[in-house]
């Protein structure tokens, strides 16, 4: 197995695209964290470039994409298998422990991918569809929500030298999240209940903000979670939709603080199983 190299300076990339995003503003985020190199690859290359012989002298992913939908198709989102290859190597990366870090809408990626969203924790659906065996209805959004997040594990690394109750003015989600396989770390105040928030099949069908013959239970209010994927630390972050939220001191220290922590050896040791 290669050799895990943890430490300062962190060698960190960003993985974007697949859902619209402002570059600048996004990575300016990333330029004001002191003793961390991040380097951006969008996707579709980003698919590529993920293996262990590429990535070797990475210290942690961060997931901003959102790959696997094709919203160009008849009847969008078409779902995108990723490539075996693809599979493999993404695999690979988690067998050897590179920290993760995915953020808002990279919940959502490779919805063809069942697995995905095991690793991850969740899943945003564009459709209604079946995970872990049982059919769901599509997701919702609701943009532009003032909200305040609360530690939900206040000991934790992650949440160091941040004033709670954040408060944050972003786009939440109603969606999947696997709250029987994931750490809690932040939850938030607003109401996940089907009258708050829009339908994502009606969105992409050209009906944005309805709930019009939608239906869905009510969700978790848990918009972040720490969690094992296969050898990884891994960090899923809800919010992070735009410049306002990029720019929040608060927020920033999030990331950094998950960044920092998913890299850590620490970290590393406490996600890797326990040999029988």
């Amino acid at each position: 197995m290669p050799t895990v190299r943890y430490g300062e300076p962190l060698n960190v990339v960003v993985v974007a695209k697949g859902h619209p995003y402002l570059r600048d503003p996004f990575m300016a985020m990333f330029d004001e964290m002191e003793g961390i190199a991040c380097t951006l690859v969008e996707q579709p290359a980003a698919a590529r470039l993920m293996s262990v012989a590429n990535l070797d002298d990475i210290d942690a992913l961060v997931l901003y994409d959102m790959p696997g939908l094709d919203f160009r198709a008849p009847s969008p989102p078409a779902y995108v298998e990723p490539e075996a290859a693809f599979k493999q190597n993404f695999l690979a990366l988690l067998d050897r422990g590179i920290g993760i870090v995915a953020l808002h809408h990279a919940i959502a990626g490779w919805p063809a991918w069942e697995e995905y969203a095991q690793l991850l924790g969740g899943r945003f659906l564009y459709r209604p569809g079946k995970l872990r065996g049982v059919e769901r209805p599509d997701s919702g959004y609701r943009h532009d929500v003032e909200h305040e997040i609360t530690a939900a594990d206040p000991g934790h690394a992650i949440l160091q030298g941040i004033e709670f109750p954040l408060r944050l003015t972003d786009e939440l989600y109603l969606s999947e999240v696997f709250e029987d396989d994931v750490q809690p770390l932040l939850r938030s105040n607003h109401k996940f209940i089907r009258d708050e928030f829009y339908s994502a099949s009606l969105a992409v069908s050209g009906h944005m903000f309805s709930n019009e013959g939608w239906s869905h239970a009510d969700g978790s209010n848990l918009v972040g979670w720490t969690k094992r994927a296969r050898n990884s630390p891994l960090v899923y972050l809800q919010p992070g939709d735009g410049p306002a939220t990029y720019a929040h001191p608060g927020y920033r220290r999030l990331v950094e603080n998950a960044i920092r922590w998913a890299s850590s050896p620490e970290a590393r040791a406490w996600a890797k199983p326990e040999k029988a």
